[in-house]
């Protein structure tokens, strides 16, 4: 997770910051993508004030660490097909006391402060002489990035025990894994699928397009979170947000163009083509890879299975995967330095990002995806061996 979090940060510039101050924001990056808690704080002097807050989760960091832990869970169980209550707990409090002690550490080594240039303009010259000069710093939480880590922890390991036919399973929970994980593992795929492709036309971007760096620095700090933003767009669902002052989002240049309005901007794919026609692919993409999704559940399930009943199982798994997407990924950052209440000193110091769903539509449209590719799929798996069929002598 540090590695990607400091390829990222490398190639957005933060190398660059003050006062040594790159271990500090790389931790501090590491913290974020497992729910923890780091504080923006400012101080521009006697009478000017700063106000900052940011609520993002870098989702390529939080995918890697994720990917990394469900590897090392399930290395020591996998030739195991079944495993009691207290064995699993076992191994989970293992990884959990080890995991508590890194996120200590990251937690007090995520913490610095350093001073902004005004620059060389009049905003310079009053904030020397007023003694506004911003200094802006960030702290973590360090029990509340405990708290959050451990759940972060948690949720990794029921994800894998969900989705993994190498992850065992106590007895009495055995006859649960042939409804849950054909459909659970069918999700992971869907997003991973997606995380693929956004990879894929990223690195064509980067080739064709210039902005080599920046857009380096976009896939390995938020491939997923616009990835699995443009999951959500398309099968129909809205978000609502606005972007003002310098600060923006990084990539595609079409959602800063959407979100820039004074007031609050809804994002949908009808307001994506307004600006760009191209954005009616997402819907195409939608429906290719749900269904793909839908078919893989019913071809992993067992051959006994109805249509309807993978209809219904496609519908909670998509519906619980689109929760987890509007919950991950909404973004709020907020930045101001003020000069005795009034404006902003920094001339361009001041900015808002804000990105919210609309999250009802989009449970009610992943209910709908669901019940109809799911029982395409199943309609579609029929001629597929599957398990519990056997050949006819």
């Amino acid at each position: 997770m540090a590695v990607v979090a400091g390829l990222g940060l490398w190639a957005a510039g933060a190398g660059d910051l003050p006062g040594g101050a790159f271990p500090s924001v790389v931790a501090a990056v590491v913290v974020m993508a497992v729910g923890g808690s780091v504080g923006l704080s400012g101080d521009a002097g006697t009478i000017a004030e700063t106000n900052a807050g940011l609520s993002v989760l870098p989702l390529s960091v939080s995918l890697a660490g994720a990917l990394a832990i469900a590897a090392g869970f399930l290395r020591p169980l996998r030739h195991r097909a079944v495993a009691d209550a207290r064995e699993l707990a076992g191994w989970a409090a293992r990884i959990a006391a080890l995991w508590l002690l890194l996120l200590i550490g990251l937690g007090l080594m995520a913490r610095h402060r350093f001073t902004i240039s005004l620059g060389d303009g009049p905003a310079g010259d009053i904030g020397g002489i007023l003694d506004a000069s911003p200094k802006v710093g960030f702290e973590t939480d360090v029990p509340l990035t405990l708290l959050f880590g451990l759940l972060w922890l948690a949720g990794v390991v029921v994800v894998v025990l969900l989705v993994s036919r190498r992850a065992p399973l106590p007895a009495r929970l055995l006859r649960f894994q042939e409804s849950v994980r054909p459909a659970a593992f069918a999700m992971v795929v869907l997003l991973l699928a997606y995380v693929a492709l956004g990879l894929v036309v990223g690195l064509v971007v980067a080739a064709t397009q210039g902005h080599t760096a920046e857009t380096f620095a976009v896939l390995l700090l938020g491939l997923p979170n616009l990835v699995w933003l443009a999951l959500t767009l398309g099968l129909g669902a809205s978000w609502e947000g606005r972007v003002n002052g310098p600060f923006g989002l990084p990539m595609p240049r079409v959602l800063d163009e959407v979100l820039r309005t004074p007031d609050d901007a809804t994002l949908s794919l009808r307001t994506l083509a307004d600006h760009d026609g191209r954005a009616w692919v997402l819907l195409v993409v939608a429906a290719v890879l749900v269904l793909c999704a839908a078919f893989l559940t019913a071809a992993r399930s067992p051959a006994r299975m109805r249509a309807w009943q993978h209809a219904v199982h496609m519908a909670v798994a998509l519906t619980l995967t689109v929760l987890a997407v509007c919950l991950l990924a909404g973004v709020s950052a907020h930045a101001g330095l003020s000069l005795l209440g009034i404006g902003d000193l920094g001339g361009g110091l001041s900015g808002l990002v804000e990105l919210r769903p609309q999250l009802w539509r989009a449970l009610l449209l992943a209910v709908a995806w669901g019940l109809v590719s799911g029982f395409l799929g199943g309609l579609c798996a029929r001629r597929v061996h599957r398990r519990g069929e056997v050949d006819p002598a």
